[in-house]
């Protein structure tokens, strides 16, 4: 039994500061996608679960808010020195929920950690503005008014996290929502729903009330519904896939609920003839293969001037074939399984696809057999044209197609030729032309001469389009969440 598993191998939902089994009895396997096999069994909740989260958040909702922010900041802070005493358990949680390189692993905790520590120190910055009341002619008496506004918390922030980072990403909702002083219920992946109970413990034990912090694992179809659409919702911050984003913003915006939504990205790489190829090849490997590829930063579309197209493709495919494929709790693993069968499934499929419409393939081009893991060789496609499904598509897997250009323009055009808008990158000697391009390539953040898959935990990060809306980062997500209040007071006679 994987340490942070619960006694029995079975989970229990987070409501009102205890822990209970599911309403309706159910509870499903959590599968380690290097071996098959099953790790435990994940609470299934209900409907009824769903609404008792909710309410128990909204009850405590006046209550957290009254709590002085230097006290929320010392809760955090507490919370972030357990999760860094908690390292190793918590890392091999994740990498052996979903697949991660324990290497990587360790990195996804620590980061955590920041985020906690991050979101304490962000609480001394969230203030108003206040402004010259008589500088306005209308309404009349303003040379006696004093105007100011203060950041009200949002109520209930609902955060619905994803597998890939399930204690990072999930850590980007809870701490800003916290840090704000909304209550949170937390919706985890079903992949991993270990991880995040085991970070609800942490804060528990670190000083959130009873019912501020509320945990629920389930479908989403039923589950995640019915905690968008209860009325004592203010606010939705997801990270998934663009399909389900917009199911989310649908409903909650029927009644007029707050989202922010990171989804989905089909994130290009642009290669001008002048960037200097080993820079670009140890950069691509980052970006395309780390983590299999199953980051929405990844870089999933290599777009490469024709003049130096063969050159880099030979040299990425020798890197891809000398890269390690293997468990995710092996210490010399470079890239890990995928997370179940079917993701391997559709990774073939689109390979094949890729063929038929004259691709080819330089390196990896097919699953690995590994025991009864979930593992997709690193495989790097040359020739890709425009239309094929693997750059129309996020493969959320290890590979990297290159498609090929010879004007500028054309970089742009294909770049821009997606309904997503997540990140870019821009490699070349010439910053003057980087830039310029930067400017033209639609998408919420763009990096020249790094990899697609850069994010500062302090800074705004979010896309454009189908990527999302809103912006996390500790203290925009903050902003988020909180109600801007005008205020004013009038002094005359008192």
């Amino acid at each position: 039994m994987i340490e942070g598993i619960p006694p029995g191998g079975r989970g229990a939902l987070f409501i009102g500061g205890t822990w209970r089994p599911p309403s309706g009895g159910r509870y499903s396997p959590v599968v380690d996608p290097s071996t098959g096999l099953a790790l435990g069994e994940a609470p299934v909740a209900t409907v009824e679960d769903s609404r008792a989260a909710v309410d128990s958040a909204a009850e405590n909702e006046e209550r957290w808010a009254r709590v002085p922010g230097h006290e929320r900041a010392r809760i955090l802070r507490s919370g972030a020195d357990r999760l860094a005493a908690d390292r190793e358990t918590m890392a091999r949680l994740i990498a052996s929920e979903v697949g991660k390189p324990i290497t990587d692993a360790r990195v996804e905790v620590d980061r955590a950690v920041g985020v906690y520590r991050l979101a304490a120190e962000e609480i001394r910055q969230l203030g108003g503005e206040s402004f010259p009341a008589d500088a306005y002619e209308r309404p009349a008496g303003n040379e006696h008014r004093f105007l100011f506004t203060v950041r009200d918390p949002i109520g209930v922030v609902v955060a619905i996290g994803p597998f890939n980072f399930p204690l990072n990403l999930l850590s980007h909702k809870v701490a800003p929502a916290l840090a704000a002083g909304n209550p949170v219920v937390v919706k985890p992946t079903s992949a991993a729903p270990f991880t995040a109970l085991r970070l609800a413990e942490h804060l528990s034990a670190a000083g959130i009330p009873p019912g501020v912090l509320n945990v629920i694992v389930g479908p989403g179809d039923s589950v995640g519904d019915a905690l968008v659409e209860h009325p004592a919702t203010r606010l939705v911050s997801f990270t998934g896939s663009t399909s389900v984003g917009k199911r989310i913003a649908e409903r909650a915006g029927r009644h007029a609920k707050r989202v922010i939504l990171e989804m989905g990205g089909l994130d290009p790489l642009v290669v001008l003839e002048d960037a200097p190829l080993d820079v670009v090849v140890a950069a691509t490997v980052r970006g395309t293969f780390g983590y299999s590829g199953q980051v929405c930063t990844a870089s999933k579309r290599l777009l490469v001037h024709e003049s130096i197209a063969d050159a880099f493709g030979r040299a990425l495919a020798e890197r891809a074939r000398s890269l390690r494929v293997g468990p995710a709790l092996d210490e010399a693993t470079e890239v890990g399984p995928v997370i179940d069968g079917a993701s391997v499934a559709r990774l073939e499929r689109l390979v094949e696809e890729a063929r038929g419409r004259s691709a080819s393939v330089l390196a990896g081009g097919g699953r690995v057999s590994i025991g009864g893991g979930s593992f997709y060789a690193p495989t790097v496609l040359d020739h890709v044209p425009e239309n094929a499904l693997v750059v129309r598509e996020e493969p959320f897997g290890p590979i990297a197609p290159i498609l090929r250009f010879s004007a500028v323009d054309d970089a742009v055009r294909i770049a821009n030729a997606t309904p997503y808008g997540l990140q870019a990158a821009v490699y070349t000697k010439d910053l003057s032309r980087g830039l310029a391009l930067a400017k033209r390539i639609r998408a919420g953040g763009v990096h020249l001469n790094d990899p697609t898959n850069l994010r500062w935990d302090a800074l705004p990060f979010g896309g454009v389009r189908e990527s999302g809306l809103g912006r996390e980062g500790l203290r925009y997500a903050m902003q988020e969440m909180t109600e801007v209040k005008l205020i004013s007071i009038n002094y005359a006679g008192s």
